[in-house]
């Protein structure tokens, strides 16, 4: 039996027993074959000696139990690793941060205690998947939507939690941003609710963010100062029709315009869907074409630009947009969605023509127009996110297709944030590419284009495969870390990563002496001094384990 570090056998036995006195025997999970359902699936330490591997696992199934389990581990000083549903492939699934500790796992914790159609928002618990929520919305009739990510199997108060994003409108694609109110475990086995839920039969802890006195949810995001055991959410009305139409610009500078203009039509909300950026002519698919993209393949480009893109030197952007000019391919486009009644998307789409008419030789092209709800047959074409929609098709990435015949065992997200501007996102494809280029990465060595799921803000995400050779996945993590150390001298840090390079990340956060980490380490301290909760999470740790 692997036991946590630092303790023996036959307390680390008591303890158990102690958890199954709460849960039930069937509950604890000790075997070696329970236990594999706890590595990172995506582990890009697989097989390694660092691995990091659970001990153990323990699933409680009310909030009651995972107070009890909070104070045996306090009392036995044994380290906890909570997890919501662990589908967080990519960013550390559900292996714990610190190689040894019991997986907390939460997701039989899985009711849905309020949708609250009038006022368009919901209470749940950790367990509750955007599946699980979007069957109960449908089977109800209700006229919400939910924002959801890609994939959907995961949990709303996980992906809250690390602050992931979604597709639909923009005030609800920041996970993290469009919750509202929450319930939380403590180090010390007390319960906190954050918000109005601190006023006892309070009517509004879905409505009103703040409550009373500091706005403390943000300290229990990308965390290890609480157990998070209820989250509200406030959900999208469903509206009464979808519109997308995309802009595109001819020459390789438009892009630094194109950009400015998205970011004071968002910033005005003329739009209040997502902005999607693709190059026709580089070949860069836009988010929405993303999924045909990976599964069909690249569309065959024209036989002139295909060997000028192959060439070994590689093309430059001036002869590339010549040829584009020539051949009439656009160098960059944007589409953008519209939700809301059909008079008024068409209204702001031609607001939106007209400001994009200010860059030469731009053109314009109506693309999707649906009615809602969609009907069975539109939602077979449509991008299942863009409509609040989950589904597990981006799976499709790194899988075995025609098109790849060659997949790997999984990815490991690199998510550096850069500037809303066109520049940066030059700088950045030059900065990467030379970058990828001296160690020899091909997958950041062309052209890409950041994500626009946050407002203000790009973050790249680009996928790092993971294999298992050691040597190639030893060889990748040293590729990851020096791009972590690349984006940080620019002024570039990532938004989230998986545990093995959580505390790379936290060193790039570095201003007066790594005041920050300093401050969450005092934070830690006083809130959860014996260190069981979730240690190293974000590159956190408890005081016995700094050094």
């Amino acid at each position: 039996m692997r036991t946590p570090p630092g303790v023996s056998a036959s307390d680390f036995s008591a303890a158990l027993q102690k958890f199954a006195d709460v849960v039930g025997k069937q509950w604890v999970f000790t075997t070696d074959d329970d236990l594999q359902l706890y590595r990172d699936a995506y582990s890009p330490l697989w097989g390694e000696e660092e691995e990091r591997v659970a001990s153990a696992a323990v699933g409680p199934d009310s909030v009651e139990q995972v107070q009890r389990i909070v104070r045996i581990a306090n009392a036995c000083r044994i380290p906890l690793y909570t997890i919501s549903t662990g589908k967080n492939l990519g960013y550390g699934g559900s292996a714990p941060a610190y190689s040894g500790s019991v997986v907390l796992d939460l997701k039989r914790m899985n009711r849905i205690l309020e949708v609250n159609e009038k006022n368009a928002c919901a209470l749940v618990e950790p367990g509750v998947s955007y599946f699980d929520l979007y069957r109960y919305i449908q089977e109800k009739k209700l006229k919400v939507w939910l924002d959801v990510p890609d994939p959907g199997w995961g949990s709303l108060i996980g992906n809250a939690l690390d602050r992931g994003g979604g597709s639909t409108m923009v005030q609800f694609r920041n996970h993290f941003d469009a919750h509202c109110g929450m319930e939380v475990v403590l180090a010390n086995g007390q319960l906190m609710r954050t918000g109005m839920g601190a006023l006892p039969g309070a009517q509004s802890w879905q409505q009103f963010k703040a409550g009373f006195g500091p706005w403390i949810d943000g300290m229990f995001s990308q965390s290890n100062f609480g157990i998070v055991t209820k989250m509200g959410f406030w959900l999208m009305p469903e509206p009464e029709a979808f519109f997308r139409g995309s802009v595109f610009v001819p020459r390789y500078t438009d892009l630094i315009p194109l950009v400015d203009i998205v970011n004071l039509l968002e910033n005005s909300r003329i739009f209040n869907g997502i902005p999607d950026l693709g190059s026709p002519l580089l070949g860069t698919p836009q988010v929405n074409e993303l999924e045909k993209f990976i599964e069909a393949g690249p569309p065959a480009p024209d036989s002139e630009l295909a060997a000028l893109l192959s060439r070994p030197e590689g093309a430059g952007p001036q002869e590339l947009e010549e040829l584009g000019l020539r051949k009439g391919i656009p160098y960059w486009s944007c589409s953008f969605n519209f939700y809301g009644p059909e008079k008024v998307m068409r209204a702001q789409w031609e607001y939106v023509k007209e400001k994009f008419s200010a860059i030469a030789g731009a053109t314009f092209r109506d693309d999707e127009f649906y009615k809602l709800p969609l009907s069975d047959a539109a939602q077979e074409k449509v991008r299942s996110a863009t409509f609040g929609i989950p589904s597990l098709r981006i799976f499709s990435l790194g899988a075995r297709t025609h098109s790849n015949s060659h997949p790997t065992n999984g990815h490991m997200w690199f998510s550096p944030v850069i500037p809303r501007t066109g520049e940066a996102i030059l700088e950045a494809n030059k900065v990467f590419g030379e970058a990828a280029r001296k160690r020899g990465v091909p997958l950041m060595a062309g052209f890409s284009l950041p994500t626009t799921f946050w407002e203000r803000a790009f973050v790249y995400i680009v996928a790092f495969p993971i294999t298992r050779d050691i040597e190639i996945n030893k060889r990748n993590r040293e590729h990851f870390r020096y791009m972590i150390q690349i984006a940080a001298e620019h002024g570039w840090g990532e938004y989230r990563t998986a545990p093995v390079f959580q505390d790379d990340v936290m060193r790039t956060y570095s201003f007066n002496d790594h005041a920050l980490l300093r401050f969450h380490e005092t934070l830690k301290d006083a809130v959860d001094p014996n260190g069981i909760l979730s240690p190293g999470r974000y590159g956190i740790w408890p005081r016995h384990l700094r050094k």
